[in-house]
């Protein structure tokens, strides 16, 4: 089974997938809809049509390890995301993962309004990668 990787956001949230191995990401994506029920139910769609069997979504933990108001909402769609999707949903600490995006889209050459729109992407990727990483 593969394993997705989700940014959570208000008006994007961002999704890759892993490779069957769960060696890399595979596909990388963009839901667009600030809607959480329209974002987990397009998230459970597309985790049946790619096999996935777990997902692992960011968490927006500040810079001194504390959760605020965003890291309770993705607490709360994580839970809205197991009820969606009947997968485990692990939380993963996504500090600077969206700074790292925009960096790595910005020495890429992709000007602002291109990197609008696949920052999301971008940033789910490299959740899923370090959650990859620490599974291996």
């Amino acid at each position: 089974m593969r394993i997705m990787g989700v940014d959570y956001g208000d008006a994007r949230t961002g999704i890759a997938v892993s490779d069957m191995m769960n060696f890399m990401t595979g596909d990388a994506f963009v839901i667009e809809s600030w809607k959480p029920e329209t974002v987990a139910e397009e998230i459970a769609r597309e985790a049946r049509s790619r096999e996935v069997g777990t997902i692992v979504l960011g968490l927006p933990k500040n810079m001194d390890g504390s959760l605020g108001e965003r890291a309770e909402k993705c607490t709360a769609f994580g839970q809205l995301l197991r009820e969606k999707t009947g997968l485990e949903v692990i939380m993963w600490d996504e500090r600077r993962t969206t700074v790292d995006a925009h960096r790595i889209l910005f020495e890429s050459g992709k000007n602002g309004k291109k990197r609008k729109k696949t920052v999301d992407a971008v940033a789910a990727s490299l959740i899923l990668e370090g959650y990859l990483e620490s599974i291996r």
